[in-house]
């Protein structure tokens, strides 16, 4: 069971993978054009600036798919809250669906639940406090979806999200990031 479970984890990085910007962690200096990065990312996290994002994912989606995006289901990695999965997601993927055709699935997921987490780090074990997601699980099955997330730093996020979906029956066909995180 749990080989399948890592080949299922494994086969999410070998689908197609498109993000718009490289985005440059702070403990590093930036240029100018990095700064702007930083800066969009930031204000689409803060809900600012969404309508811009909306229409740079939606043109994407229409150059890659084509003629089919009405066929496609856009799907949003949840945010580590309820308020900021509503504020940075709600109205971008509403505009983003508006755009393309696409159907919405903002509402089949839901950040609800607070519980404590404790992380081992090198430095010592941190306590923090993190959210569930609960899923349509029927509105999921049969679907073609296509993922959405920020900023992509390793994957994990995005791989585990995609095999929930799948697990639900959908078909995962790549994922949209907004920022790629480098290491200078």
């Amino acid at each position: 069971m749990a080989q399948k479970i890592n080949e299922q984890f494994q086969s999410q990085w070998q689908k197609p993978m498109f993000s718009f910007f490289d985005y440059l962690p702070t403990k590093y200096d930036a240029s100018k054009e990095e700064w702007k990065v930083r800066k969009l990312i930031w204000d689409f996290k803060q809900g600012k600036r969404s309508s811009k994002v909306a229409k740079l994912v939606a043109s994407q989606l229409r150059k890659q798919f084509g003629s089919i995006c009405d066929t496609l289901t856009f799907a949003c990695i949840p945010a580590s809250s309820a308020e900021a999965n509503a504020l940075r997601y709600e109205e971008f993927a509403e505009e983003v669906c508006r755009l393309t055709g696409a159907q919405n699935a903002y509402k089949a997921i839901k950040v609800e639940g607070e519980r404590l987490a404790i992380h081992e780090t090198k430095c010592g074990k941190s306590i923090t406090t993190v959210n569930t997601i609960s899923f349509d699980k029927e509105f999921f099955n049969g679907k073609r979806v296509v993922l959405f997330d920020d900023v992509i730093t390793r994957g994990f996020s995005y791989a585990r999200f995609a095999c929930e979906l799948e697990y639900f029956g959908a078909e995962v066909l790549g994922g949209y990031f907004l920022g790629r995180t480098i290491n200078n």
